[in-house]
């Protein structure tokens, strides 16, 4: 074996019908071992994509292809660096007003403890409600820990009172930490509970013997990329490429997008309920 490209076929009316490598990952590209099985990787995806008439063939990678194929590479950044053994030495290596808002979180008597899939998914749809968003069902998540086992863990940050306040499912592969997913309510930002959070995933991290804090995918100009930043850490292009059928042009299936403005507005209006028993039918075609 010398190369693999996973792809997944997405159809739907709203969004249309793509191949994508992959939905719901924020890097998943074609892997090689060189250039030649790199490209015949990539033609063989364009046939499949022919083949299922798709109106164009989405690769996530975390570097720049060869080929000169139409790219996304200003869009989305990765955020991720090195983190040490000790508890003190990486705190000391947070920028100094980030370092505070971590210890107002402390200072607050704040706890984290594991939980719960269905605990976290609370809090998870609460705050993608907010941002306007469709949720996933929660038997995507229930699956994910499934697979993961071990490698999987969610935690849920509380206040004195015991009430929660943020909480994240959490990934572990090879030595990384990696936070995929997130939620809070709206009292965990002047709590400094998000704060706190990721302090706590990155020290459990160093505690498991990870060295490396995956901070995962942020668009630029969001208040996301603006908090991972003052983490100090830097942000990294993710390379977006795309084959596209006759008369496509890119697309801007993003948040971003002034299209979807109203959309977002009228969504954030919507009772929750209502949002929960939609979003995860609409979730899938956003990929």
């Amino acid at each position: 074996m010398v190369g693999v490209l996973p792809l997944m076929e997405i159809r739907t009316l709203l969004f249309g019908h793509t191949l994508v490598s992959l939905p719901f990952c924020q890097w998943a590209g074609p892997l090689a071992t060189d250039e030649h099985s790199d490209l015949a990787l990539r033609e063989a995806a364009i046939r499949e994509a022919e083949f299922l008439q798709v109106a164009h063939l989405e690769l996530r990678n975390t570097e720049a292809g060869k080929q000169d194929w139409p790219t996304q590479d200003t869009l989305y950044v990765l955020f991720k660096k090195a983190i040490s053994a000790d508890d003190d030495a990486n705190l000391k290596d947070i920028p100094r007003k980030q370092r505070a808002m971590v210890r107002k979180g402390i200072a607050n008597g704040l706890s984290a403890s594991e939980c719960t899939v269905e605990d976290f998914y609370a809090l998870y749809t609460a705050n993608v409600h907010r941002h306007g968003t469709p949720c996933a069902p929660i038997r995507f998540f229930q699956a994910i820990q499934n697979a993961f086992g071990t490698d999987c863990e969610c935690l849920m940050v509380s206040d004195t009172d015991g009430s929660s306040l943020s909480s994240v499912l959490t990934l572990y592969w090879r030595n990384e930490v990696f936070p995929f997913y997130a939620g809070d309510t709206e009292q965990a930002r002047s709590r400094a509970a998000n704060d706190f959070k990721y302090w706590e995933v990155m020290r459990r991290g160093a505690k498991r013997g990870c060295s490396i804090f995956n901070y995962g995918r942020s668009k630029r100009g969001t208040g996301s990329f603006d908090f991972k930043k003052n983490w100090g850490f830097e942000p990294q292009a993710l390379h977006y490429e795309y084959w596209l059928s006759s008369g496509q042009s890119l697309p801007s299936l993003n948040p971003s997008n002034p299209k979807f403005r109203i959309v977002l507005e009228a969504w954030r209006r919507m009772p929750r309920w209502a949002v929960n028993r939609l979003g995860p039918l609409l979730v899938r075609g956003l990929g």
